[in-house]
């Protein structure tokens, strides 16, 4: 009988247990009204984003093209310079805009990669991401 290894996914917790690979970008130049998409190589399970400018950014999980983003207000807001917020979850891509009239935003990200492929990762979509309306 031979031994079984699990291999990296969604559902396998031990995936999400160990130290995840460093992954760090940012960008120096996020002009109002734009959106820049941050997609990982694998899917995180860690993510935090850096306020490096004076400009309101926001981070989300889905486009503001596509979906109901800003409207429902499924968001988060990092008003001020050094603001920072971290997220414990998994996803494959997120979102930073800047809706604030001035067109010197600037951030930092930093995430913890899983060995897991973003191919087995689903859209977000759905109550609290996508609508807003719940539904």
């Amino acid at each position: 009988m031979g031994m079984k290894f699990l291999t990296p996914g969604i559902g396998n917790v031990g995936s999400f247990q160990v130290s995840g690979y460093p992954y760090v970008t940012g960008s120096v130049r996020l002009n109002n009204g734009e959106e820049d998409q941050i997609r990982f190589p694998r899917v995180a399970k860690s993510v935090t984003v850096i306020n490096r400018s004076d400009p309101d950014l926001r981070v989300h999980f889905t486009t503001l093209t596509a979906n109901d983003t800003i409207a429902g207000k499924h968001f988060i807001s990092l008003p001020a310079n050094g603001d920072a917020v971290t997220f414990n979850i998994k996803c494959k891509e997120i979102y930073i805009s800047n809706g604030s009239g001035d067109n010197a935003g600037a951030y930092e990200v930093f995430a913890e990669i899983t060995g897991i492929e973003t191919t087995q990762m689903p859209a977000l979509t759905g109550s609290g991401l996508t609508t807003a309306d719940g539904t």
